[in-house]
């Protein structure tokens, strides 16, 4: 298959080329994510690149999260689906 955007450099702006299914635990995720998208909505404990550690209360299902994360974390996630995208 052609892609016609093979030699443009991939910035953080620019749409998703992969991702992997995430389940929320305390291990360090296999790529820092530049969105992660929410099958099932409820709260996400996640820490961020910056090591920050918070929990998003009542993330709706179906959304895309523009969040550079390392970490899903098993305690506070009650949202399902999670997708890692970068």
């Amino acid at each position: 298959m052609t892609d016609a955007y093979d030699r443009v450099a991939p910035g953080l702006s620019s749409p998703a080329v992969d991702a992997e299914s995430i389940t929320p635990g305390n291990g360090t995720l296999g790529h820092v994510t530049r969105a992660i998208y929410v099958g099932g909505g409820g709260d996400l404990a996640v820490e961020f690149m910056s090591g920050t550690q918070v929990t998003l209360r009542g993330v709706p299902a179906g959304v895309i999260l523009p969040i550079r994360l390392r970490k899903v974390l098993a305690s506070g996630t009650s949202a399902t689906n999670i997708i890692g995208l970068w």
